[in-house]
């Protein structure tokens, strides 16, 4: 399971999407779209890759999809996803 969270993970655009999310708030994938710089088409597949993961889960509202991290993740991948987003934040730092 920790190597499929990895794997999700991995991807830049998937890891700046749960940067994004982490915020604790529904972020719709407009939104994410949007700010990413990335299709809808790509967008929903990174978005399904990482409900694939088990690290978001997703509402439909209208004709969009809103997109949060999984309040019923285990602790011990909750552990690694708080891990891997810590590291990512402090390259972000370093880089700006």
């Amino acid at each position: 399971m920790i190597l499929a969270i990895l794997s999700a993970l991995a991807e830049p655009t998937r890891l700046q999407a749960v940067l994004l999310l982490a915020d604790g708030s529904e972020h719709c994938v407009c939104e994410l779209m949007k700010k990413l710089d990335a299709s809808q088409s790509r967008m929903s597949r990174h978005m399904q890759a990482l409900k694939q993961a088990g690290l978001v889960i997703d509402r439909r509202d209208a004709q969009w999809v809103r997109y949060r991290l999984n309040p019923d993740m285990p602790g011990e991948i909750t552990d690694v996803v708080d891990a891997v987003l810590a590291a990512a934040q402090t390259k972000e730092r370093a880089a700006a």
